[in-house]
Parts: structure tokens; C-alpha cells; sequence
């Protein structure tokens, strides 16, 4: 498998559970590697557990503003969306003719205040197993700090270590260039309302599909500004996955950039019908490879 095709893996693991945080899992000779957890940002604070908890974080750098012809279509965002601090999902992707070639962990650590506005810290770790570690090492952690009503990215952090370079990068987001970046971050200028690659599939896996024809979203990857345009098919499906069978929503997700689709590459994301709306599984079909993320635990 191509560097591009793993790297891609990766960032679809990390897309597939927006749900409030990832983790990817590896295996090295049937022992777990440690998940080394990096320490929250200068300003945040979790909520005392008594307490209703409240806001979050905030990240980094310029990005590419969509056309000006993009119509947004944004639903009203839930002043309290149910995402559920603690809530850990793991995940196998499997690409092509090869099974298990990395897991993912998704989690929901905590919400708390950062900076005076109420944020979700959702965190996600991925990591390649064997064979294919034996020729693309990756264990990269990503972290969300997420406005609590909107999920709107305020800070977006990637540790990322692939076959032993490792790179650092925080960016504090930020729609109008006054919000001044933390030291160690680098201010993102983003349209208002983007959501990073963690939070915008929580945010999606909160969207009342009944209600809902449509969603756009500007979505920024730690690189590039894109918007992303989501729908719901109608009816439901059986999905059997490791963690079981569900009865699942199916939605079609596309992206664009500059206003242009990228036809190149499809996206279907499972989500679960039943209160929590977990996503089961998130299957892309690109270029080189089709790739499916299954759900294998959730708690």
C-alpha cells in the first residue's frame, strides 16, 4: 500500500468519529502501545464534576475561504448537544483486500471552559498494525477543542509520528484574525462556523435527520479549508460490524474545494438508529484503494 493510500486511512479514521474524539490503537507483538496522552492548553479547564460543565478550547492557522457563491445550509446547532464526556469508541479499518491494517479510538474526554466559551475536548490516537506498520510506523494523536452548542473548531492539535519523523502543530482558528494564537500555536484563519475533522462528524452524528434535508459545513483537516455536503438516504439498512448488527441511517458525504467537487474520492458514513446515534462504520471509495472503517467496541 502507497504512503498516500495510508495517510489518507488515517484521516478518514479520524473523519469517521467526529463524535468528540479519536483514538487509534496499535498492536506490536500482541502488546498494546501506550497512548501518550499530550497536556490540555494554556486556558482550558475542565468543569467541576458538580457543576454543569462549560466551554472549550481554540487552534490554528489561515485557510482557503470557500466561493462566495457556496450556499451554507446549517441547521440550527442544539444549545446542548448530548454528546457524553467518557464515551470511547474503537474502530478497525480495513483497506481494500486488507483487513485490520490499523485501529482507531474515538473518545469524548471532557467539556470544560477555555477561554471564557464553553468547549467539548474530543480526542482521537491511530496507529497502524502489523503487516503494514513493518512499512508505514504511524501513530498519530489529533485533538479538538469544539464550541459546545456548534461544534465550530476553536483550536485543532496534530501530534503526528509516521515512520519516525514526528511533527507538532496547534492552530488556534479564528474567523476575523483578532483572536491572538496561544504561544506554541499558530492562528488559522477559517470561515465562520468551521469544524475540524473531529467535529464535524459529532456534529453530524447529532443532526436531526428528520428534520434535516441537507448539511453544509466548511471543514478544515489541519491543512486545507474545504466544505463538506452531507445527506441523508432514505430508509435504513442492516450494518453487521465486529461490535454487531444495527439498524443504521446512511449518509452520503461530498467534498468540495473552491467550490469544485472532488469527484475522485466518495464518502458513506453509518450511523446508528437508536439514542446515541453511534457511528458503525464510515466506507470511502478513492482513486487507489477503497477503504472501511468498522466499529469494533463502544462504551
Amino acid at each position: 500500500m502507497s504512503r498516500k493510500s495510508t495517510v489518507v486511512l488515517a484521516a478518514l479514521a479520524a473523519l469517521c468519529c467526529g463524535a468528540g474524539a479519536f483514538y487509534w490503537i496499535h498492536v506490536r507483538a500482541q502488546q498494546p502501545v501506550p497512548e501518550i496522552v499530550s497536556a490540555e492548553p494554556p486556558g482550558f479547564h475542565a468543569s467541576p464534576p458538580a457543576k454543569k460543565p462549560v466551554g472549550a478550547p481554540a487552534v490554528k492557522s489561515a485557510a482557503p475561504a470557500l466561493p462566495a457563491n457556496s450556499k451554507q445550509v446549517l441547521p440550527p446547532a442544539d444549545p446542548e448537544l448530548p454528546l457524553r464526556a467518557g464515551e470511547v469508541l474503537e474502530y478497525s479499518a480495513n483497506v481494500s483486500n486488507l483487513n485490520n491494517v490499523a485501529t482507531l479510538k474515538l473518545q469524548v474526554v471532557d467539556r470544560g471552559n477555555f477561554l471564557g466559551n464553553s468547549t467539548w475536548h474530543l480526542k482521537a490516537f491511530a496507529h497502524t498494525e502489523n503487516p503494514l506498520r513493518m512499512v508505514f510506523e504511524l501513530d498519530d494523536q489529533f485533538d479538538s477543542y469544539s464550541d459546545a452548542a456548534t461544534l465550530a473548531s476553536m483550536q485543532y492539535e496534530m501530534h503526528l509520528s509516521e515512520r519516525g519523523q514526528k511533527v507538532e502543530s496547534v492552530q488556534r482558528m479564528t474567523a476575523t484574525g483578532k483572536e491572538p494564537a496561544a504561544p506554541g500555536a499558530t492562528q488559522t484563519r477559517v470561515l465562520p462556523g468551521t469544524r475540524d475533522s473531529l467535529g464535524i462528524m459529532q456534529y453530524l452524528r447529532n443532526v436531526d435527520w428528520t428534520k434535516t434535508a441537507e448539511v453544509r459545513s466548511p471543514v478544515y483537516d489541519g491543512h486545507k479549508l474545504y466544505e463538506l455536503r452531507a445527506k441523508r438516504v432514505p430508509g435504513s439498512e442492516t450494518v453487521e460490524v465486529p461490535a454487531g448488527n444495527y439498524r443504521a441511517s446512511k449518509i452520503t458525504i461530498r467534498i468540495f474545494e473552491d467550490g469544485v467537487e472532488k469527484k475522485d474520492a466518495s464518502f458513506t458514513l453509518y450511523l446508528a438508529n437508536n439514542t446515541t446515534h453511534i457511528p458503525v462504520v464510515l466506507e470511502a471509495v478513492l482513486p487507489f484503494a477503497t477503504a472501511r472503517v468498522e466499529l469494533l467496541k463502544s462504551k
